[in-house]
């Protein structure tokens, strides 16, 4: 098995604290989650291949910071294949501050939107993958926090899978996939919190991205 990636060709990838991972810091520069997994990936199944990769994630952002550096992180690099992951800050400022009680999953399809729609325009040959917004959690109990964000992201996810579609491009269902990982294992094998996966939630995501582009 192979990924579709030719030789020469940019992957970059773009997000939150997920995609960044130190990456900034005492990991530059691909950070240590699912980017850096993702490089290893590729170097030991494919070492033929000259794949430069990129990350520009940065730790706390969401869809609307997104925009604000679009041009100079994703646009001016000039890509071959683009990466999204974006949301789950979304959902908590949306859940937790009143300021931000317009962040609603509208207002987020519609920035996304407007990203997709400039990449589009602007980068004819990019390919691009988007990354679900994920919470690795099973908390049902009424009135929790945990059980609101596992309530409001669905909707944030159905923005993803229609967008998707109708930008045609790849999508890793990683919300979808760490629920069925959670049916045999605690989720103390993939978190400490459920936001932020350990080794082997980032694990998880990296060997999804590379699975999608084969």
């Amino acid at each position: 098995m192979s990924t579709i990636l030719k030789s020469g060709e940019k992957i970059l990838f773009i997000g939150d604290s997920i995609t960044d991972c130190g990456r900034l810091e005492e990991n530059v520069p691909l950070g240590n989650g699912y980017v850096k997994i993702f490089s290893d990936i590729m170097t030991v199944r494919e070492p033929k291949k000259e794949i430069q990769i990129v990350n520009r994630g940065i730790s706390g952002q969401t869809i609307s910071e997104l925009k604000e550096r679009w041009h100079e992180d994703v646009l001016n690099h000039s890509p071959d294949w683009l990466s999204i992951k974006i949301g789950i800050n979304d959902v908590h400022r949306y859940l937790m501050e009143d300021r931000y009680s317009y962040l609603t999953s509208e207002v987020y399809g519609k920035i996304y939107d407007q990203l997709l729609a400039k990449t589009k325009e602007k980068l004819q040959k990019c390919k691009i993958l988007l990354i679900d917004p994920f919470y690795i959690c099973k908390d049902t109990f009424n009135d929790t926090f945990r059980e609101q964000v596992l309530k409001v992201l669905p909707d944030f996810i159905d923005v993803v899978q229609k967008l998707s579609e109708k930008y045609e491009t790849l999508h890793v269902q990683s919300h979808e996939l760490f629920q069925r990982q959670l049916k045999y294992q605690h989720v103390d094998k993939y978190c400490d919190e459920p936001v932020h996966p350990n080794s082997a939630g980032h694990f998880l995501i990296a060997e999804a991205v590379y699975r999608e582009l084969c």
